[in-house]
């Protein structure tokens, strides 16, 4: 495969990646919280203390509690039962990349605990059962090595003229962000003994040549080398058989950036290509080239992606608008532009930018990737996707759209310009995932796997509304409810929403959500609120720092929405987000107590005047702002849930879910929030997995017994309660 930019990426606080979508400086995150400026007034400081004694015995006792109250009702035993069924079915769809003829696949289940890394060829795999062959046992290796490993993704690299394809196999212990990276032979199904070998830390790596990695990682261990956000900060060149400290730096950046990480490419001629991107914010970037004597900077604004390469032109996705130098058009925040690369390597001096696609109001670009017979774009169209396809003429880069199943939300899974087949998923709200073969020479598509109904979707509907938010903006969003349903605010309805770092939420298909949620009746309403990439870059920076309370109106307009047009009531209306998504539900609770009866507050921000201090919270002050400036920390004082909590206020009863093991948002900011209802002797469920990392789950199990959870506490709300609907 040959990606341009194949660094390490910045895991958002997602997705959700987010986002997404997600520093303990590569140790177990047991650290006393970085206690940097700590607020003395605060008296709950001491649930930062991750693994401190005195607060997991609290953290115990809480969740003893809570678990109790919630395994208790009825319902949470079929939950659980059903979770556990839609998480390890045998028919999911096995989601595969292919390499040297071999389609790889990643595969749990209720045996395979852990995962399975396996293959089979291409011809197999069209099979509806194929015959797999086990790469690497991850249960096994955890048991062998006593260790809870979760496979967080592999790098690997094929030289030209060679057979043996090398792979940096990443292992997280727990589910942390942090991970140890081994040198794995594909050929061999085995660790290489004597390999490249990193240990834990948040770090990244790139293949120079087959003896030759460029690698950013805490050098030394002791966090002399980490930024102020607990990423790396220099990559150097490590050599084969070389030890991390005979290294030398290839490229240093500042303490103040968000990290600093490698990259690497193949070129279609087999040239090798690499180098360092610098992420002096989290928006914000430099791509350096490392060819030469001295580092190149990448002819490119700041606010922008590079992406694949397509007949010698390399694409570019803008998040600004950029008058390049020397030429009289300006491009605008949101296109995709494009350039001859080599024309650039030749004479390092930016060559003519081309536009490629340019987005209207109610479009973004998602993605452009590339195979053996063209480019693919990706788009959002009024929160439906669209793909297209890319073609240079001499008028200038034309497209031609892509026929897909249906409307709903559409990804490249898989694309290689070595390859002709693409793999793209198609899904919809009542939609089950398709996993849809397509030819990139002769634009044939052809259904090559699919999802069975996960759960009864006759005599359910989707719509789209809009809400106007205060400041007149319109916000779209959907609603997925029974046909048949009385507009007399009875529907039990859960509202989600993110709301940030560009992440888009778009309509797709959860077995989860509708065997627990939709055949009991409720409806599911997804905000598509300013913060995200539903429309593009613009969307998303109309909400950042001292605008971010425009995002927490929207939300706001669409629960108000949903009760105004009597879909369902306060008291049948509850809220679920995290990580982002979280500090929003936090916000939520806060300033609208009255709108809500159910709020589950999953891996949140909540302190946000000490979030930067916490973990990596200093990577996110481009998005939130910055509390240690004054009329930044101004703006954060009047949102910050943990604050804003008001002992004499009336709220509904939150569910508070975190993760011990979370290395990205900080336990403490649930742990501090839930400390503030016991205080004021109010009601709260809290559960905190000893696992997991961000996604607050480290196997189908334990994502199983925390869905369960969370469905039972919003049914126990919003559908067993003997709600007053208002009539």
């Amino acid at each position: 495969m040959r990606r341009f930019f194949l660094f390490f990426q910045l895991a958002a606080l997602a997705t959700l990646a987010a986002c997404g979508q997600s520093t303990d400086s590569g140790t177990e995150p047991s650290q006393e919280a970085a206690v940097d400026t700590p607020e003395p007034e605060d008296p709950n400081l001491w649930l930062e203390a991750v693994e401190g004694e005195e607060a997991l015995a609290w953290v115990e006792g809480e969740n003893e509690r809570s678990l109790a109250q919630l395994t208790a009702e009825p319902l949470y035993e079929q939950n659980y039962a059903a979770a556990l069924a839609v998480l390890t079915s045998d028919e999911r769809i096995p989601y595969g990349s292919i390499r040297d003829g071999f389609v790889y696949n990643f595969w749990q289940d209720d045996t395979n605990v852990r995962g399975l890394w396996r293959r089979t060829s291409l011809a197999e795999y069209e099979k509806a059962q194929p015959d797999w062959e086990t790469v690497l046992d991850f249960d096994a290796l955890a048991a062998s090595e006593d260790k809870n490993w979760v496979f967080k993704g592999s790098n690997c690299f094929r030289p030209k003229g060679s057979d043996q394809t090398r792979c940096l196999v990443s292992l997280s212990n727990g589910g942390k962000d942090a991970v140890e990276m081994r040198e794995f032979s594909l050929a061999d199904k085995a660790f290489v003994e004597g390999g490249f070998y990193l240990p834990e830390a948040k770090q990244g790596a790139a293949w120079v040549d087959a003896d030759t990695l460029l690698v950013s990682t805490d050098w030394g261990g002791d966090g002399s080398t980490l930024t102020e956000s607990g990423y790396p900060s220099d990559v150097r060149m490590l050599k084969r058989g070389q030890d991390l400290a005979d290294t030398q730096t290839a490229y240093a950046g500042e303490s103040t950036d968000v990290g600093v990480w490698p990259w690497a490419s193949e070129l279609k001629d087999g040239r090798m290509i690499y180098g360092a991107v610098e992420s002096d914010t989290f928006f914000t970037s430099t791509f350096w080239l490392l060819m030469g004597d001295e580092p190149v900077a990448m002819p490119i604004p700041p606010k922008s992606s590079p992406g694949d390469v397509e007949d010698g032109f390399l694409f570019v996705t803008l998040q600004q608008d950029w008058s390049p130098e020397g030429q009289s058009e300006t491009f605008q925040n949101g296109d995709l532009v494009a350039f001859e690369l080599d024309a650039f390597l030749d004479s390092s001096e930016l060559p003519p930018v081309e536009l490629v696609f340019r987005a209207n109001e109610r479009q973004a670009v998602n993605s452009v990737s590339v195979a053996a017979g063209g480019a693919l774009l990706s788009i959002n169209d009024n929160v439906v996707s669209k793909i297209l396809r890319l073609k240079r003429t001499e008028a200038g880069w034309a497209t031609d759209p892509v026929t897909l199943p249906g409307s709903g939300r559409a990804s490249i899974f898989f694309a290689d310009d070595d390859i002709d087949t693409v793999f793209i998923n198609f899904e919809g709200f009542l939609t089950p995932d398709t996993l849809l073969r397509y030819n990139s020479r002769t634009g044939e598509m052809a259904p090559l796997k699919a999802l069975p109904a996960l759960f009864d979707t006759d005599g359910l509907a989707v719509q789209q509304f809009e809400a106007r938010s205060k400041d007149g903006t319109q916000v779209p969003y959907f609603v997925v409810h029974r046909a048949d349903i009385e507009f007399d605010g009875s529907t039990p309805t859960l509202l989600y929403g993110y709301g940030g770092f560009e992440v888009s939420m778009r309509p797709s298909y959860s077995g989860t959500l509708g065997k627990m949620w939709l055949e009991r009746g409720g409806a599911y309403a997804l905000a598509n609120i300013r913060g995200g990439g539903e429309f593009g870059p613009a969307w998303h920076q109309a909400g950042l720092k001292q605008n971010r309370q425009r995002i927490y109106d929207d939300f706001i307009a669409v629960g108000e929405d949903l009760i105004d047009r009597r879909i369902t009531s306060t008291p049948r209306l509850g809220i679920m987000g995290g990580s982002n998504g979280g500090l929003l539900m936090g916000v939520m609770l806060t300033q609208r107590p009255d709108l809500w009866n159910a709020v589950v507050v999953q891996v949140p921000l909540l302190d946000m005047l000490r979030y930067d201090k916490l973990l990596a919270g200093a990577s996110w002050v481009d998005e939130y702002g910055d509390p240690d400036v004054p009329e930044e920390r101004a703006f954060l004082e009047t949102i910050s849930p943990y604050h804003n909590f008001d002992e004499s206020a009336e709220y509904p009863t939150p569910f508070f879910v975190t993760s011990t093991k979370d290395d990205r948002v900080h336990p403490g900011h649930a742990r501090k929030m839930a400390q503030r209802f016991q205080a004021a002797e109010k009601p709260f469920l809290y559960y905190e997995n000893t696992d997991g990392g961000h996604s607050a789950a480290a196997n189908q199990k334990a994502r199983a017994k925390r869905t369960a959870l969370e469905y039972t506490y919003l049914a126990e709300r919003l559908m067993d309660a003997d709600a007053d609907t208002g009539d």
